[in-house]
Parts: structure tokens; C-alpha cells; sequence
């Protein structure tokens, strides 16, 4: 376990970090949670900025926010979980949508993270619904 090592968070480009990006995601989403691959990669890759997390050099986690608002793929490798993260890595893509002028967030929130999401201002919208086999339920936040 990697713990009181400092993370570093780095906005980075998904062409030049596709390898790390491709491993954190597919540790936490496809082996531990079982979503099927074919849903876990789409065409917004390229075109959203996602930010890496490294704890002692090593990438350790991720997420992203496409141009349209949404924030998505916020993943923590099992090792370095319980050190706030996914917090960070969330308030890192809050930053880049104010830098670019995105107003309107939105996301589907795994229900287990609900609480994370409504610390920093996000609001739940509708009925829970079923997405890659896993509970999840629509916020915004304005």
C-alpha cells in the first residue's frame, strides 16, 4: 500500500498517455467491476481532457471531462485508494472546466460514490438506472 506518498496530478494528452490511461481504467472498471469492454472505451477519448494521478512515478489514477460537461472514468487503482484521489482528480476536472468556460457538469454517478459527488456541489437527477451492470443515477451540477 502506497501510504503518505504525495500524489502529483497532471493534465495530459489521452494520445500520449493512452498505455496508463488504458491500465488504471481497465483494472478498476473491466477486472474489478466487470464492465464490459466494449463499453468502457468511446469517441470521446481524444477529444476530452483527462487528468492522471502518480504516486511515486507511477500512474495510479485517472478521469476525464469531455467538452460537452460531462466528467467521467474517475478511477483509483486498488492500491492507492483512501488517500482522497478520486477527490483530487475531481476538483482538477472542475478546474479545467472553469478554465474552459464549461458551466453545466454532469455525470452518472456509481451510487456507491453519490456522496463524493455531492460534497462539490452536484445534485441527483432522475431514477437510478443500470449502466454496464452496475447502479448509477444522473447528477448535474449548474
Amino acid at each position: 500500500m502506497m501510504m503518505n506518498a504525495e500524489a502529483l496530478l497532471e493534465v495530459v494528452s489521452y494520445t500520449e498517455h493512452k498505455a496508463e490511461i488504458q491500465h488504471i481504467r481497465r483494472e478498476v472498471f473491466i477486472t474489478e467491476q466487470g464492465i464490459p469492454e466494449s463499453l468502457e472505451w468511446d469517441d470521446f477519448e481524444t477529444s476530452s481532457w483527462h487528468v492522471l494521478a502518480y504516486t511515486n512515478g507511477k500512474p495510479v489514477a485517472t478521469g476525464r471531462l469531455q467538452p460537452d460537461g460531462k466528467i467521467t472514468r474517475i478511477a483509483v487503482l486498488k492500491s492507492a485508494r483512501k488517500q482522497g484521489l478520486a477527490t483530487r482528480i475531481l476538483q482538477s476536472l472542475l478546474s479545467l472546466a472553469e478554465q474552459h468556460a464549461i458551466k453545466s457538469l454532469y455525470l452518472n454517478a456509481q451510487t456507491s460514490a453519490v456522496g463524493l459527488y455531492e460534497k462539490h456541489g452536484f445534485t441527483r437527477h432522475g431514477e437510478v438506472f443500470d449502466e454496464g451492470g452496475i447502479d448509477h443515477v444522473r447528477m448535474q451540477r449548474l
